[in-house]
């Protein structure tokens, strides 16, 4: 198996980061040592063999830390098994149908050749930063959409992909972590 893996993720209220963890201990439960940081705080990706990074989803854009980790480490990243999240919807699409990235993270996808991405639903409460998502919350469009249940599937096929890697099997690809509290 890979020695190490990377989850990083750009998030602003922390519902994104929950996501990582839960992706972070499923891998761990498949035996990979896994480094959860945020986006911002990765120096470099060269000591790990798979990489999976995630960001919120605002105003059709993904979150900006994770724009920039994606731009500052894409030489490193074009050379490894690479997945892709995003979060963000605020309402159950997520779990009913396949949501397709956003362009800016389709493009990076291409050019840097990522195995799979995922959109997984969003969660924004009553403590949410920004005047946009406090507004969000307080029209009744805020809540918890997010998939435990989905989100452990996926990060349990990114587990079984790297282990039929690191046994020499090509470059194969793809087409219970419990639910926290609250987005925070």
């Amino acid at each position: 198996m890979p020695s190490s893996v990377l989850v990083a993720y750009g998030t602003t209220n922390g519902s994104t980061a929950q996501i990582a963890e839960a992706v972070a201990e499923v891998l761990r439960k498949a035996g990979l040592t896994v480094d959860v940081l945020p986006a911002q705080s990765v120096a470099s990706v060269a000591s790990y063999e798979g990489v999976v990074v995630g960001g919120g989803v605002y105003a059709g854009r993904w979150q900006k830390h994770a724009r920039r980790f994606v731009r500052r480490h894409s030489r490193a990243l074009a050379g490894r098994p690479l997945w892709m999240f995003s979060s963000g919807p605020l309402d159950p699409s997520a779990s009913e149908r396949n949501i397709p990235p956003v362009p800016g993270v389709k493009r990076a996808m291409v050019r840097l050749d990522a195995w799979e991405h995922a959109t997984f639903g969003g969660c924004l409460d009553e403590e949410a930063k920004g005047f946009v998502a406090r507004k969000i919350v307080s029209s009744g469009k805020g809540g918890d959409f997010r998939d435990f249940t989905e989100i452990e599937a996926w990060a349990t096929r990114i587990g079984s992909e790297l282990a039929g890697v690191s046994r020499g099997s090509g470059t194969m690809r793809a087409s219970s972590t419990p639910r926290p509290p609250s987005c925070r």
